[in-house]
């Protein structure tokens, strides 16, 4: 068992180092659904730039993710499909013009829409792109007036309230409605026969069906209604705000905010005020967008996820053995470095007192900060920064920012303090409830936790650690597991809590410990690993995926790990499975294991299958060799 567990750390250092960039970082692909594949076809046929080489390779990739029932997914245990996916990936193939209405794989998709009740019933995002397109109707009037933008933070509900990545999403949607947008080129396709004969201007959206969504959109109208002005003066200052907003946010790449979906909405938005398609802040924009695209597979990324995966893959190494004075290293430490955030972002609204000093996730994010990357970014260069002196106010100050953030209930968000109004989880968009505010999470917390303990050398009796610890115990679920918010999603928050509270120093008698480790047992599957749906993500409650994936059960594993003292029967089983599961590659390999909106966006991180292994590999040889 040593000998196979030594050899496989050596293969995949080697790989590490291998595909390293000479600027330091890797660059791997962070893999979502087809959705920015599909976006993009579109983007690119509205504004009439027919660059065919990437259309037309965007619509084969496109085209191979479809199922056998038509449909495409979002990922493969999705049981029938899922609708909006479809709905984008099947007109997206259209408006490239390389794919027919009557070819036998779109007749497919086609009786698949239909089957799953056309395209009302697609979710907000899709709503919204086919209504800028012009193939559904507006509604007469948006739930959410634009003037929101206008409230003050004294208001009790204000634009602020929503979470960064939220509000750069709703800006550009509250435009475009308001205006009642549509950009239809001659020759794009026409969806008629895929319209619910009953929809209407009225129903084409999301319906406020609760009472407590009515009485949330009633409170932001009587709060806009409040404010002193000209009606149609506040709302052309809310338009120019609203501009305003986005422009201020730009990234260097003329991305807002470094996301391809913000940006996509940003586009047409700015189209909506009368920009030209020609306008220098839109091809800035589309250019940016192309550079997302992946060059292994060439598909078009939501966003790069350069900083995590080269911080992670420097700390892995590191941990794995490798000297942190190797070039390897060094390189990686320089870029990690010079991405530091030293210019305030808008994570300061709910957290005014502190310097900047956090790292976003992308290559050019210097806007949004968020607690997991300058955690992952911490420690990296921590071995750097103690024999560098002059490094030391980058450490000091990453730390200090990361300990501001900790939410008033005692745990973490990831990107901004004290966004968690639940009462917002009601506006009418689809996701609203996990996209709309940032409130503590057991993954965030358990993961802060571990690096404050582990390389910050502070324990339980430190009092922002014992709050941690005390929202954790809070926060458990029955059977013993916890909720992951960014990654998949039980197995995940449960190794992230575990790790946690093992590192400040929680004993392996205490309750919280020993319940979820017979959670992971209980788990466990009949190879020795883990696996868990993306459909738990959705539900909210465990879902096997009835294989194993190999970052899953290298989180199950390290969790282990960090409890017993001695190998165990799960353990060892573990860890055989995990290294049979990386060299015996199949579906599993590539099975999304990042989350990012439930019931949306999942992500296969191309590093995953390097990182976690890596870092449970090394630490079982730490512990018992």
């Amino acid at each position: 068992m040593k000998n196979d567990v030594k050899t496989e750390i050596n293969r995949l250092i080697k790989i590490m180092k291998d595909k390293q960039s000479n600027d330091g970082t890797w660059r791997f692909c962070f893999e979502g659904s087809s959705m920015t594949d599909a976006y993009m076809i579109i983007l690119l046929r509205s504004l009439e730039i027919n660059d065919e080489e990437l259309i037309k390779e965007l619509a084969r990739r496109i085209q191979s993710k479809q199922s056998e029932n038509g449909s495409w997914k979002l990922y493969k245990d999705e049981k029938e499909g899922n609708l909006s996916a479809t709905i984008e990936a099947y007109y997206a193939l259209l408006f490239s013009g390389y794919q027919q209405k009557d070819a036998k794989q779109m007749e497919k998709a086609k009786q698949y829409i239909i089957r799953k009740g056309c395209l009302d019933k697609a979710n907000s995002l899709t709503k919204v792109m086919l209504a800028v397109t012009g193939q559904i109707p507006w509604p007469k009037y948006f739930p959410v007036p634009i003037e929101m933008i206008l409230l003050p933070q004294s208001f009790p509900i204000n634009f602020f309230d929503f979470v960064g990545y939220a509000r750069v999403h709703m800006v550009p949607i509250l435009i475009v409605a308001d205006q009642k947008f549509v950009l239809k080129r001659k020759g794009s396709p026409n969806l008629p026969d895929l319209l619910n004969s009953r929809i209407s201007e009225n129903d084409s959206f999301k319906e406020l069906r609760s009472p407590e969504a009515r009485s949330l959109i009633d409170s932001i109208k009587q709060c806009v209604n409040s404010l002193i002005g000209f009606p149609s003066k506040l709302h052309q200052m809310a338009l120019k705000e609203a501009k305003k907003y986005m422009l201020a946010r730009l990234e260097s790449d003329g991305t807002l905010y470094s996301y391809f979906s913000a940006t996509f909405l940003m586009i047409f938005s700015l189209l909506a005020l009368g920009h030209s398609k020609d306008d220098q802040v839109i091809k800035q924009a589309v250019s940016g967008l192309k550079s997302l695209k992946c060059q292994s597979n060439g598909h078009i990324q939501n966003s790069t996820s350069t900083v995590w995966d080269t911080s992670l893959i420097s700390y892995a190494l590191q941990a794995s053995g490798v000297d942190n004075a190797s070039q390897t290293i060094q390189k990686a430490i320089q870029y990690i470095l010079q991405r530091q955030h030293y210019q305030f972002g808008d994570w300061v609204i709910h957290n005014p007192y502190v310097l900047p000093g956090g790292w976003g996730f992308s290559d050019i994010n210097k806007w949004n900060p968020d607690v997991d990357d300058t955690t992952a970014a911490l420690r990296a260069v921590r071995k750097t920064v103690r024999a560098s002196p002059h490094l030391r106010q980058s450490w000091f100050r990453g730390i200090n920012w990361v300990l501001s953030m900790q939410n008033d209930d005692g745990g973490w968000p990831a990107f901004e303090k004290n966004t968690d109004k639940k009462i917002l989880t009601l506006v009418p968009i689809d996701g609203a409830e996990s996209a709309s505010i940032d409130p503590s999470s057991s993954d965030l917390t358990g993961r802060t936790l571990e690096f404050l303990g582990q390389d910050a050398s502070l324990t339980i009796h430190h009092p922002q650690i014992k709050r941690g610890v005390e929202w954790l115990e809070r926060n458990q679920e029955k059977d013993g597991s916890w909720y992951g918010r960014w990654g998949i999603s039980y197995i995940y928050g449960t190794w992230a809590a575990l790790t946690g509270m093992r590192a400040v120093g929680v004993k392996k008698e205490q309750d919280a410990i020993k319940k979820g480790i017979n959670w992971l047992k209980n788990v466990q599957n009949i190879d020795g690993g883990w696996g868990e749906s993306c459909a738990s993500d959705r539900e909210r409650r465990y879902i096997s995926l009835g294989s194993s994936t190999p970052s899953q059960t290298a989180w199950a594993v390290d969790a282990l790990i960090s409890v017993f003292d001695y190998r165990t029967e799960e353990i060892d089983r573990g860890i055989d499975c995990l290294i049979k599961l990386l060299n015996e590659r199949d579906w599993t390999y590539t099975y999304p294991t990042g989350a990012g909106l439930p019931g949306s966006f999942y992500i296969y991180y191309h590093s995953y299958n390097y990182i976690w292994p890596l870092l449970t590999l090394s630490h079982y040889v730490e512990k018992y060799d």
